[in-house]
């Protein structure tokens, strides 16, 4: 184990943005005993407060499904795979046409830009004071990194397996959010495994030293990629399906439980 790689939501972090003092914990001893921590998820760099704030991390964070790597410490960008507004307008159209009620985000490098409709004016989490405009008007010159759907009256599942092949053409589409059927959709063939493979080659780690923790379908690729791939056991069938390894539960601290024996194991060599 020379690189642990962990999702963020439903895997380390709750509902209200906590995480347990025994998940800090393993973290920590982790980082102690010389292990490369890098946290792996959807979120944006200014939704990373749990890290900040929690696990004081001022390192490396792949946000917005791998589109974008972050350096915490810095606050300054690494990389990023940005999506061409041409691809997202013809994407906005075809699920337009699948779905007339759907409404649509962009997350760019900076910020926020939502189309009338995406939000209620006065939800402040989700609008994250944009002014909702057509994306004719709001995308030129703004470096996109992540392009969103959301729809009101369908399953999420349902949402993802009868948009992602009508736009594989144009974008990677995926979802992480359980109960909310909101497409996450990047530059074609960015995914979290791709982020952190190029993460992981830049250090001369192979994947077989790598262990990922995910729960949502936005990890398939990550878990699929990593030597040691846990699926959270709380986590979409999908994920679990996809990794070679299970974790326990969120509620159980199954991400500090795998790597409180796994560096139990590295001090008894």
């Amino acid at each position: 184990m020379r690189l642990v790689a962990s999702d963020l939501d439903g895997t380390i972090v709750g509902h209200q943005g906590e995480i347990s003092a025994r998940t800090l914990r393993a973290f920590k001893d982790c980082s102690a005993a010389g292990v490369d921590i890098v946290f792996v998820t959807g979120r944006p760099p200014r939704w990373l407060g749990p890290l900040r704030e929690q696990l004081r991390h001022h390192g490396t964070v792949i946000c917005s499904n791998g589109a974008l790597t972050y350096d915490l410490g810095t606050e300054t960008v690494v990389s990023s795979h940005l999506l061409e507004p041409g691809r997202i307008l013809d994407s906005r159209d075809i699920i337009r046409s699948l779905y007339p009620a759907a409404t649509f985000a962009v997350e760019t490098i900076t910020g926020f830009h939502v189309e009338p409709g995406f939000a209620e004016p006065g939800s402040a989490e989700l609008l994250g004071g944009a002014r909702p405009m057509p994306f004719e008007q709001s995308l030129p010159g703004e470096q996109v990194v992540k392009f969103l759907a959301r729809e009101h009256d369908i399953h999420p599942d349902e949402f993802l397996e009868t948009v992602r092949p009508a736009i594989a053409h144009l974008v990677s589409t995926t979802h992480s959010a359980p109960s909310v059927a909101l497409l996450e959709m990047a530059p074609p063939h960015v995914n979290k495994a791709v982020a952190l493979a190029e993460y992981a080659r830049a250090r001369g780690i192979l994947a077989a030293d790598v262990v990922a923790f995910g729960d949502m379908p936005n990890d398939i690729q990550m878990l699929a990629w990593a030597g040691q791939g846990y699926a959270m056991a709380s986590g979409h069938p999908s994920a679990r399906s996809a990794a070679n390894l299970e974790a326990p539960s969120f509620a159980q601290d199954g991400v500090a439980r795998v790597l409180e024996a796994r560096l139990a194991a590295l001090r008894a060599v």
